[in-house]
This record gives structure tokens, sequence and C-alpha cells, in this order.
């Protein structure tokens, strides 16, 4: 049986995917979860950690600034991973602005949570007749 959870993954999952795709038209997207969980699988606190951390990283937009609408960036974003809080961070941010970069990664280590590098998975052959 299908959780829901599952279902929301994979959506998640689908729409990164298309949004890899558009993005590797000029360029290879890295990107790599930072997830809710120390190194020795206890959940990290406070819960709301992943909406502090892309909070405070929320001025590093394309289109953002100071004085911009809030929004989370493109670079540095919430998700639920498996029913686990965790971040998406878009390794372009490292370009854009190094500091933001660090500090992110920092975040991590210093709180010993697990990074995981993401990868594009191949789109599943489609069945013959469909």
């Amino acid at each position: 049986m299908v959780s829901h959870n599952d279902v929301k993954l994979n959506s998640l999952l689908l729409q990164q995917a298309e949004h890899m795709a558009d993005s590797t038209k000029t360029q290879q997207v890295r990107e790599f979860f930072i997830q809710g969980l120390t190194s020795d699988g206890k959940q990290f606190r406070p819960s709301d950690w992943a909406e502090r951390l892309c909070g405070a990283m929320s001025c590093f937009s394309p289109d953002g600034g100071r004085h911009s609408h809030l929004q989370y960036s493109p670079y540095v974003r919430p998700i639920l991973l498996n029913g686990v809080r965790s971040v998406v961070v878009n390794e372009a941010i490292r370009d854009i602005e190094p500091l933001a970069y660090h500090f992110v990664v920092s975040f991590a280590k210093d709180n010993d949570l697990q990074i995981i590098d993401a990868c594009l998975l191949p789109d599943e052959p489609k069945a013959a007749g469909k």
C-alpha cells in the first residue's frame, strides 16, 4: 500500500526533476539535502528548524533583495522527505554568495545533520502500446 508521504515525495521528486530538466539545458544543476536527523538518527530540534534556516536565507533570490516580497530562496528551500524535515540546497548559491553557502553547510555540520547528495533519476521507460 502506498502511503500519503510516498505520494507527496513522488510528486515532489517529479516537480524537481521537471525543474532540473529545464535548468540542465544550459547547465548541470547540483543539489543536496540536509536532513533533520543527526548522524546517530535522532530527530533534530526545534521542529521548525528547516523553515527558520530557509527564512534566514530568503534574501538570496534571483529577483529578491532586501525590499522584495518575503519568500523562500529557490536555492535553499524546506521540504518533507520521507516524513523528515529537510532542506534542499542548490549548489548555485556557492557562486552567488559563497558566505551563504558556507553558512548553510556549517549549520549542518555544527549540528551533526545528515547531508545527502540529490540526483536526477532517469524517466521510466513507457510501456508498449500506451
